[in-house]
C-alpha cells in the first residue's frame, strides 16, 4: 500500500510541477509568515546551516539563502519534476537533492537546525520522519504545517479532540477515508490527518523546549483552534549555535 501511495503522490507532482507555486505558494499565506518566524530565530540563536525536508520548488531554501548569503541551506525533494523547477529558479544542484525524510543520508547534527514547511501531512510515519529530523539537528527542529485537530466548525473540533483524548481518534480516521488512512484532492494531492502537536513527543528527548507560532487560525489555544501552526523546538529557550 505505501508504495501505491508513493506512486500516486509522485504521479500529482510531476502533473503540477509546472504549476506548483501558482497553486499552493502566496507570500503571505501560513508558510510565508513561518519563513519569517524562522528567519529571525536564524538571527536570534546563531543559525549557520539549515536543511530542508521536502523543498518541493525551492521556496524555503530561496528565502533563507537571499536574506543570509553566509547560510549554509541544503534541502531533498523526492520529485525529480519540483526539483528541476527549483534549478530554474537558482537553486543550485548540489544544495537540493533526492533524499527520503524518513531516512535521512546524513550525520547525527549535520545541521544546526532541520526545517520543513507543510511536508509531514504528506508523509504516512511522520513520526519517523520526525525522528529523522531530530536526529540530523544539532540545534533545533522547524516544522510548519497542519493541525487537524483545530480544523472545521467548533463542532467539529470539539468532536476531533474528543476522539484524540480517548485515543480513538486512529480508528475514526480509519472509518472517515475507507480504510485507506488518506485523503487525495486535486489541491493538495495525497495527503493524511495530521497535527504539529502530534510530533511532538518525538522531539522532546532531544529538543524539549518548544516555542509556537499560529499562522492560521483563532483564539488562544492553538491546539483548539488552529488549523496551522508552526513550532520550533530546542534544547532550551536561549540555545546558541555556537
Amino acid at each position: 500500500m505505501k508504495d501505491k501511495e508513493i506512486e500516486i503522490q509522485r504521479s500529482y507532482y510531476a502533473t503540477t510541477a509546472a504549476a506548483y507555486d501558482d497553486m499552493h505558494v502566496s507570500e503571505h499565506d501560513e508558510h510565508g509568515l513561518a519563513l519569517h518566524f524562522l528567519a529571525a530565530l536564524v538571527e536570534f540563536h546563531g543559525v549557520r546551516s539549515i536543511l530542508d525536508i521536502g523543498s518541493g520548488t525551492g521556496r524555503a531554501m530561496l528565502f533563507l539563502k537571499k536574506r543570509y548569503p553566509d547560510l549554509r541551506v541544503a534541502g531533498v525533494e523526492p520529485s525529480v519534476e519540483l526539483r528541476e523547477v527549483a534549478y530554474a529558479k537558482g537553486v543550485p544542484r548540489d544544495d537540493l537533492t533526492d533524499g527520503d525524510a524518513c531516512a535521512l543520508g546524513f550525520a547525527d547534527g549535520a545541521f544546526d537546525v532541520v526545517c520543513e514547511f507543510g511536508v509531514l501531512h504528506h508523509i504516512r510515519d511522520d513520526l519517523q520522519a520526525v525522528c529523522e529530523m531530530a536526529r540530523v539537528a544539532r540545534t533545533g527542529v522547524f516544522i510548519s504545517d497542519s493541525n487537524n485537530y483545530g480544523q472545521g466548525s467548533f463542532l467539529l473540533r470539539a468532536i476531533k479532540q474528543a476522539l484524540h483524548r480517548t485515543s480513538l481518534w486512529p480508528l475514526a480516521d480509519y472509518l472517515k477515508t475507507g480504510g485507506k488512512g488518506y485523503t487525495i484532492s486535486e489541491g493538495d494531492g495525497l495527503a493524511y490527518s495530521y497535527s504539529v502537536f502530534d510530533s511532538l513527543k518525538a522531539i522532546a528527548p532531544k529538543f524539549p523546549w518548544v516555542t509556537y507560532l499560529n499562522t492560521q487560525g483563532t483564539g488562544e489555544n492553538l491546539y483548539r483552534s488552529a488549523g496551522h501552526v508552526a513550532v520550533y523546538c530546542t534544547a532550551g529557550p536561549l540555545a546558541h549555535c555556537a
